[in-house]
């Protein structure tokens, strides 16, 4: 089978979308479907060594919506190439364009929102909502009409959305997603302690993400500033990439609470040294207010590392489940109360439990195998292709 991905940008400076397309782009290969990706990137834009297909470039799309002639010209010329078509994200150019041509072309077509139906932005951005409700009624939900199917990361994911869009006519499908697993292990951590000798013989409590209004790095900062002064010994490190006029307000909130020097921004970190950071650390920490899956909360998991999130991260459930972590309120007074239950009230015998059971966690319900071969048993049954039989992948 050949199928096509199609999403705005395969920079991992968007976010988890890029990522999500990179993992299926790979996992779904062993079981006999070869992707390619076309995107709105341009052909000077960052290089993609990590994925395993062929990418076309076909940007720049006009504004933030992405209106690109270019596109759609594409689209309506290729899309019969493809067994199948992937919407990944949506409210922009890119997936009324694909729509369009597998209307014209009578490819299936698959959308996946990824988290982008979740009524949190309806209430944090009532002016955004009403434009997206009228957009959704003259394009996007003609969009949602095409597809075979629409596929979600969570059942959470599945129920929030329904809530300001969705009709229970649509084919909707729990699809799951995670990640392959981590290379390396603990003692991996000892290069980012080196990279940031600061941080040598201090306990590191790691917030890994786009800095972004929705993650709460503002709670996080103002809840660890409860917390430093009892526990000299833990630092807080703040890595990924952001707006830096949010950043700096950010940085100006630690000067103002007088925990400037206990927190260390990294910027953002990839490949190796991203690994050695999740591994380095003792608790990873995402106080979202809207999170759709959380990627780095999965990898977090594979590193072995424990998580507190809050029950606003779509995948909670899994987690308090599992005992791989813990789950807190989207408050500044919740996260501080659970940060320092991690550094006063935890041993280090219980940590490392708490270790164990996060890697159980990540093997059970969120390796990415699982959730490729399901993709790609979805498209197949739209296709009415046979696959071939792939051996069981263990870590």
């Amino acid at each position: 089978m050949r199928v096509l991905h199609v999403l705005p940008s395969l920079d991992p400076r968007s976010g988890g979308v890029a990522e999500a397309v990179v993992q299926f782009v790979k996992h779904m290969l062993p079981y006999g479907c070869v992707s390619e990706v076309a995107t709105l990137d341009t052909s000077d834009g960052p290089r993609f060594d990590r994925l395993c297909g062929a990418v076309h470039r076909l940007g720049p799309g006009f504004g933030s919506y992405g209106m690109s002639r270019r596109l759609m010209v594409w689209m309506r010329e290729n899309a019969s190439r493809y067994d199948a078509i992937i919407v990944h994200g949506i409210w922009q150019f890119h997936s009324l364009a694909a729509a369009w041509a597998v209307f014209r072309k009578g490819t299936p077509l698959f959308v996946f929102p990824h988290g982008m139906l979740d009524p949190w932005f309806q209430h944090t951005y009532p002016a955004k909502h009403v434009k997206k409700r009228i957009y959704w009624m003259l394009f996007e939900r003609w969009v949602f009409r095409r597809a075979n199917a629409v596929l979600f990361t969570c059942q959470t994911e599945l129920e929030l959305a329904r809530k300001p869009f969705l009709d229970r006519k649509l084919p909707l499908r729990v699809n799951g997603f995670g990640i392959e697993s981590v290379p390396g292990d603990k003692a991996c951590g000892q290069l980012f302690r080196d990279t940031f000798p600061e941080l040598r013989d201090k306990r590191v409590l790691l917030f890994l993400s786009r800095i972004h209004e929705k993650k709460g790095c503002d709670l996080l900062i103002g809840a660890f500033a409860k917390v430093a002064p009892q526990h000299p010994d833990v630092r807080l490190v703040i890595a990924g990439p952001g707006d830096p006029s949010l950043v700096n307000r950010l940085k100006r909130q630690a000067l103002d609470l007088q925990v400037d020097r206990n927190i260390v921004w990294t910027g953002m970190l990839s490949g190796e040294l991203k690994w050695a950071a999740l591994r380095a650390a003792e608790l990873f920490v995402l106080p979202s207010h809207q999170e759709n899956f959380g990627i780095a909360v999965v990898e977090s998991l594979a590193s072995g590392t424990p998580v507190l999130i809050t029950d606003r991260v779509n995948i909670w459930q899994e987690i308090v489940e599992s005992g791989g972590g813990w789950v807190c309120a989207d408050t500044e007074e919740g996260v501080a109360d659970a940060l320092q239950r991690w550094c006063a009230d935890t041993t280090a015998d219980q940590r490392r439990l708490l270790g164990m059971m996060a890697l159980e966690c990540y093997q059970n319900d969120f390796q990415i195998e699982a959730a490729a071969r399901r993709l790609t048993d979805t498209v197949a049954e739209a296709t009415c292709s046979e696959l071939p039989s792939c051996p069981e992948t263990t870590v």
